[in-house]
């Protein structure tokens, strides 16, 4: 049951003194063209040292507040959580918002997927062990799903478990794991028994990511940076205790993280609903095009869709807050949101022409050739543009499945 013990109004005046106490007030910073900074990058591109900077930041950030009572607001007593419904989460992040404090997107895949499936399929003793460290900070988590061979299809995974004793022994790839170079566990999915059907013989684990035999690699982006890894497992010894729901149930396991990231990553904005068209009708102005009657009709359409994308993804978010799952609606969110993000990308590409290619210094050009390289990866984050569509045309609009390739004959 929900602690009803203290009213939205009092709760919002302890948030506040806490917040007046330990942060100061964001200070209004300037806007309009040529203010500010033009950076529109999809991804950070960070050094280690500035990351490894930022972590430790965003950590001591989150031990505190979750310390005053705000860290997991609506999570259980066992864990450190307070029982208040959501309203009281998003009044806490309301009030935030209006402070300068380090940003969260350190525990974005820690507490947004894995910690939900912890709670959902573990064992009480990896509860106990993780959940309460997770929200308050003392951890980072990753999930630790795609790989070379098996991308979006999940279940075409290769990675393998085998029992040993009271422990099993893990052997494999994962690639494209965001955070892995700064994560302390990580959320695994593991084939447990090659004779079943694919979907049928997976298995969940929570994985040291410290452990003997983890190796995790950085992977350059055509951006510059490095946000994304490939991990190589090799013989990693995971307790039986660490395992997520029961041995081949792991599909369902992972359609629990699924669901979460595709809510999470369908419901933001990444930048491009947060920005606003008023952005990219400034770049129309300054560029000396706002009297082109095309430029002008792509720039409506932009901003018709994504307040089309925002109200369906308000709709999904009452869903959720009403208790029930997040389901095949997240799909359309996630896909909304690349498609938006691919139409801002043609958009500037018209509107600047040769200024993406070389940094001249000019304020609001060359900066864009961040978020154009970025789009292809937001289209494959999560689940790729091609997955999302079967995912709506299967289970929202009832169409038949796809056709499956012809196995291949033997010896070809």
């Amino acid at each position: 049951m929900a602690d009803s013990t203290i009213s939205e109004q009092d709760f919002a005046a302890e948030a506040t003194a806490f917040l007046e106490a330990n942060a100061k007030p964001k200070q209004k910073e300037e806007a309009g063209w040529g203010k500010g900074s033009d950076k529109v990058a999809l991804f950070a591109e960070k050094t280690r040292e500035e990351e490894q900077a930022e972590v430790a930041e965003a950590k001591a950030w989150r031990q505190q507040f979750f310390d005053a009572g705000f860290g997991w607001i609506t999570g259980p007593k066992a864990y450190g959580g307070r029982e208040l419904s959501s309203s009281y989460e998003r009044l806490w992040q309301s009030l935030e918002a209006k402070y300068d404090t380090p940003g969260g997107s350190t525990f974005g895949i820690g507490l947004g997927m894995v910690a939900p499936t912890i709670l959902a399929h573990a064992t009480d003793h990896a509860k106990d062990l993780y959940l309460r460290k997770l929200y308050r900070g003392d951890m980072v988590a990753c999930q630790l799903f795609s790989e070379p061979v098996a991308g979006s299809d999940l279940a075409g995974l290769q990675t393998k478990a085998e029992l040993d004793g009271d422990e099993w022994i893990v052997t494999g790839q994962k690639v494209w794991t965001s955070g892995a170079q700064y994560s302390d566990i990580g959320e695994i999915i593991c084939r447990t028994d090659p004779s079943l059907p694919k979907h049928k013989g997976l298995t969940g684990f929570i994985v040291d990511m410290h452990a003997p035999g983890v190796e995790v690699r950085p992977l350059r982006q055509m951006t510059g940076g490095a946000s994304f890894n490939e991990v190589f497992f090799n013989e990693v010894r995971v307790p039986d205790d660490h395992r997520l729901g029961d041995v081949n149930q792991g599909w369902t396991v992972a359609l629990t993280t699924l669901m979460n990231e595709r809510a999470s990553i369908g419901g933001g904005g990444g930048g491009v609903s947060t920005m606003g068209a008023s952005r990219l009708a400034d770049l129309l102005k300054a560029m000396g095009k706002q009297d082109d009657a095309v430029l002008r009709q792509k720039l409506a359409d932009i901003y018709i869709n994504t307040q089309v994308a925002r109200f369906t993804g308000l709709r999904a978010m009452e869903k959720i807050k009403a208790g029930q799952l997040p389901g095949p609606e997240m799909s359309i969110g996630k896909l909304a949101l690349t498609n938006n993000m691919s139409r801002t990308s043609r958009f500037v590409e018209q509107v600047l022409g040769a200024r993406i290619l070389a940094d001249t210094g000019e304020w609001g050009t060359y900066a864009w050739a961040e978020f154009i390289l970025g789009v292809p990866g937001m289209r494959v984050a999560g689940g790729t543009d091609e997955v999302m569509k079967n995912i709506v045309g299967e289970r929202v609009l009832g169409l038949p499945k796809e056709p499956q390739p012809e196995p291949r004959p033997a010896g070809a």
